[in-house]
């Protein structure tokens, strides 16, 4: 076929289906998937060649694969950057975009507001290795300053955050952060790719649970950074390579079926879920909700600004701490209890006894995780069904 439109002019629908598309001669619609560990070579002379990077050529799926190759593609693509590079998890994405960055003596800023590993991330894994983290209030600008004001390697920060959805002001952080020299990695996860750009707003590094949106039929797990070519071929790639943090072909092969409807899927859930907070807000024995698409967030002027939408994700604290937290979510009975997001179906957790039990509690208690909060991904049920099921919760807060 000839005279085939540049992808890069498609609006975003068309491209999750077809940027990046690479076909075998075959000519297949659907993409081929490459269940190979390996690569054989036509001579020695192009072996010893693709090595020594003289010759572009697979090597090993650990390396790179043609089916991770077209995924990465893809995701580029709806990022808006120059190269990516996936991971076996989400996590994976997150440890390799800092480990491959630090030395001992180097110093990481992060939001305190972290999911529960990536916190223990910096607070427990760098430390070990000789590299001093702190920990800022996400909102508090002149912390960021005062934080920010020596020599810094790498800044990580989640917006909106996990679990009680935080947003952070990723183009002022940045700004901070590139003074001080330090490289800036964004976990994207909650706002998804659709709604926020961290790489327009300055931020150097992108990293996502592809388990979550991507995915979002929870099936497999998987991971991404992305950025720029020269720091994610000179940084982040040899370190991948080196370690084995490789995503599998297949799982690959799957993300890439399920973004052709990521549009459509966050799209529906965050419709749903902007109606389930609006119920929540105004339902007995909810003593506050957060969503940042509505008016009340407490950073819903800057969730404008930065985000395209509120995406899927409500917190909420329910009366009776964690006696009412349980007796709410043991009384549902479409919406599941799950620590994953990001989902089809809608989930339900308790931050407190799962995801962030790790921390100590006048940690979750800064954090404004309370024995009462609960986060909930909406997923693409009915929203009337959805706001039914919840009613079951909260009829179990006044039967206690």
């Amino acid at each position: 076929m000839t005279d085939q439109p540049d992808p890069k002019s498609f609006r975003p629908a068309t491209r999750l289906i077809n940027a990046g598309l690479e076909r075998t001669p075959y000519g297949e619609t659907s993409e081929a998937m490459f269940l190979t560990s390996g690569f054989v070579y036509d001579s020695a002379e192009q072996a010893e060649g693709t090595f020594t990077g003289d010759i572009s050529h697979y090597q090993y799926s650990r390396f790179g694969n043609p089916t991770t190759s077209n995924l990465e593609r893809r995701l580029c693509d709806l990022e808006g950057a120059e190269a990516c590079v996936l991971t076996a998890t989400g996590m994976g994405a997150v440890s390799s975009a800092l480990l491959a960055q630090v030395r001992a003596g180097d110093r990481v800023v992060a939001s305190r507001a972290l999911f529960g590993s990536c916190h223990w991330i910096v607070a427990e894994l760098l430390p070990r290795y000789g590299v001093e983290t702190i920990f800022v209030d996400g909102g508090d600008m002149a912390a960021w300053k005062e934080a920010l004001s020596k020599p810094t390697r790498a800044v990580l920060l989640e917006s909106p955050s996990n679990p009680m959805l935080d947003v952070l002001d990723i183009r002022m952080i940045c700004d901070l952060a590139h003074k001080a020299g330090a490289t800036v990695v964004v976990d994207n996860v909650f706002a998804t790719p659709l709604y926020q750009k961290p790489l327009e707003l300055g931020a150097d590094v992108v990293v996502y649970s592809c388990t979550k949106h991507i995915d979002g039929q929870g099936r497999v797990l998987g991971g991404a950074v992305l950025g720029n070519a020269k720091w994610i071929d000179e940084v982040l790639r040899p370190f991948t390579r080196n370690t084995g943090n490789s995503l599998s072909p297949f799982n690959a092969w799957v993300m890439l079926k399920s973004i052709e409807t990521l549009g459509l899927r966050v799209d529906a859930m965050t419709r749903n879920a902007a109606k389930v907070a609006d119920f929540l807000a105004d339902a007995p024995g909810i003593v506050r909700v957060f969503y940042p698409g509505r008016k009340d967030h407490p950073q819903y002027e800057l969730a404008k600004k930065q985000m395209s939408a509120g995406s899927t994700l409500v917190a909420f604290e329910v009366e009776g701490g964690k006696d009412g937290a349980f007796a709410f979510m043991n009384a549902l009975r479409l919406i599941s209890i799950s620590n994953n997001l990001g989902d089809a179906r809608s989930l339900v957790t308790h931050p407190a006894t799962t995801t962030h039990m790790k921390l100590a509690p006048e940690e979750r208690a800064r954090l404004g995780i309370t024995d009462g909060a609960i986060r909930f991904s909406v997923g693409l049920e009915d929203a009337d069904d959805l706001i039914d099921d919840l009613k079951r919760g909260i009829a179990a807060l006044g039967n206690r």
